[in-house]
């Protein structure tokens, strides 16, 4: 028996608040989103033990509730969170799979304090395409590759990756059609690859693009594949195919990049030291590389694009947040101009918090454990979830409506719980990179509000296509009309 489960106490179990009913968005039907399962306890608790089982149901025969829950993402986790509570079960790909919701829960699994929840839970989904990525390691390990991998985002680096960040996405930006319906989310992506491109490897913008972001897409949707073999055509073969595109291309690169003085992200990799001289391996460069360039330009267009779809249906923030970027006049920002926007700063938290760009985190139990005083079996696979705690009522004022100054310093919501807003996840695995995503959205949405207005249909609603990470299933359509010098100034 495991060292945590043999601390739960009646503290810990009665805890837990009473739930409060969650709107759904008018999006969302909810009949879809009805239980249609009988619950039934995960596993039986040990006798004597005082722990409770943990209620769930399977759902459909194999698929369980996978389909449900990759259309409709955070509204099929928040009713579950409704209906079972903070701690729950499900049927997903084939086997049970616990659901950990709320901020109390999230918190147990995150700070992992008896090192019971490995990330060995990624491995099920995306082991195979992002092989000993930084997210995938566990305890020391995970501790000495980020403390070398730290050397690759100091202040001194961040802002030499700015000035390449803010020049590729003015180039970008500026050659986007105006008068026309373009679909953003697509044009953001290849942009931020192209950043990716330019400051992770020095490489100019548009080269083998179209290559790499297919086999990055292809890596990405590889990992909730239903059926996990490479049958031809299928997403598990595909993501495997995608994972050898990027294996190549990154080795390809890496002698030059040993033997050379670059100030890109590749060659800091490939030079960077810990206080004890480790350094990592070719290997270790290549599988960081395919993790760092998948999340860096992934979780940045998500961001990027819920944060303009947010400000095209809101043109008051919209017009607040060009107002900002105009005092800052028509050069190139730095680091410290871009920190200094406030107004992009409420909007990007807002919208992280509405549209989550990794909507769930698996953990696996390495041993016998409780939850919130639930019974969790070794070998366990969880899945922590960042987006329930985005819309609880418990921590937020009205969740579903779209109100940046709820992180102003008057009213800091986020600060309603340590986990109530966990858009880069929390704990050792706090995103490592979030001080470099959060700049690059800056810089994009900086530019994007320099040089156009924009706006969408009337009446339209984003719809979220959750198989991987969020992605809007039309593109976000969207109409540019461009902002003339004399106004800009």
């Amino acid at each position: 028996m495991g060292t945590a489960l043999s601390k739960a106490t009646d503290a810990v179990r009665g805890r837990v608040p009473p739930l409060t009913a969650v709107p759904l968005p008018r999006a969302v039907d909810a009949r879809w989103l009805a239980p249609r399962g009988r619950s039934e306890p995960l596993a039986d608790p040990p006798p004597g033990s005082g722990l409770t089982a943990v209620p769930g149901d399977f759902g459909p025969p194999f698929v369980g509730h996978s389909l449900t829950a990759m259309r409709f993402g955070p509204d099929f986790a928040l009713r579950r969170y409704e209906r079972y509570g903070p701690v729950s079960w499900m049927g997903m790909f084939g086997q049970r799979m616990v659901a950990l919701a709320g901020p109390d829960a999230t918190q147990t699994a995150l700070i992992n304090k008896d090192k019971v929840f490995s990330q060995q839970g990624w491995n099920f989904f995306i082991e195979r395409f992002f092989h000993r990525g930084l997210m995938l390691l566990d305890f020391g390990e995970h501790r000495m590759h980020r403390r070398i991998m730290q050397e690759a985002f100091t202040r001194d680096r961040l802002a030499a990756y700015t000035e390449e960040m803010t020049r590729v996405a003015r180039e970008g930006i500026r050659q986007w059609p105006t008068g026309s319906t373009m679909r953003l989310y697509w044009a953001l992506k290849q942009l931020t690859l192209d950043i990716a491109a330019r400051v992770f490897m020095d490489m100019p913008p548009g080269e083998r693009a179209d290559e790499l972001n297919r086999a990055f897409v292809d890596t990405v949707r590889g990992g909730t594949a239903l059926i996990r073999h490479p049958v031809p055509g299928g997403r598990w073969s595909a993501g495997l195919s995608g994972r050898k595109v990027l294996e190549r291309f990154f080795a390809e690169r890496l002698a030059d990049k040993r033997a050379g003085s670059g100030s890109d992200l590749f060659s800091a990799l490939c030079h960077a030291t810990d206080s004890d001289g480790e350094r990592f391996s070719d290997e270790d460069v290549i599988n960081h590389m395919i993790f760092l360039m998948m999340a860096a330009h992934d979780t940045s267009t998500i961001t990027s694009t819920a944060a303009a779809y947010y400000l095209g249906t809101h043109p008051d923030w919209q017009e607040r947040a060009r107002e900002e970027s105009r005092a800052l006049g028509t050069g190139s920002p730095d680091l410290e101009a871009l920190e200094s926007l406030h107004t992009l700063d409420l909007v990007i938290k807002e919208s992280l918090r509405m549209v989550a760009p990794v909507p769930s985190l698996p953990r696996k139990a390495l041993t016998d454990t409780e939850v919130l005083g639930h019974y969790i079996p070794q070998g366990t696979l969880i899945g922590v979830s960042p987006a329930v705690n985005h819309f609880t009522p418990e921590c937020w004022t009205d969740p579903m409506t779209f109100d940046p100054e709820r992180f102003s310093p008057g009213r800091r919501e986020d600060k309603s719980h340590r986990f109530a807003w966990i858009p880069f996840g929390g704990g050792a695995h706090k995103c490592i990179g979030m001080h470099f995503g959060t700049i690059e959205v800056k810089a994009l949405l900086h530019e994007l509000l320099m040089h156009y207005t924009w706006s969408l249909p009337q009446d339209y609603l984003a719809r979220w296509d959750y198989v991987a990470l969020p992605v809007p299933v039309d593109g976000l359509p969207v109409r540019l009309r461009a902002v003339t010098d004399r106004t800009r100034a």
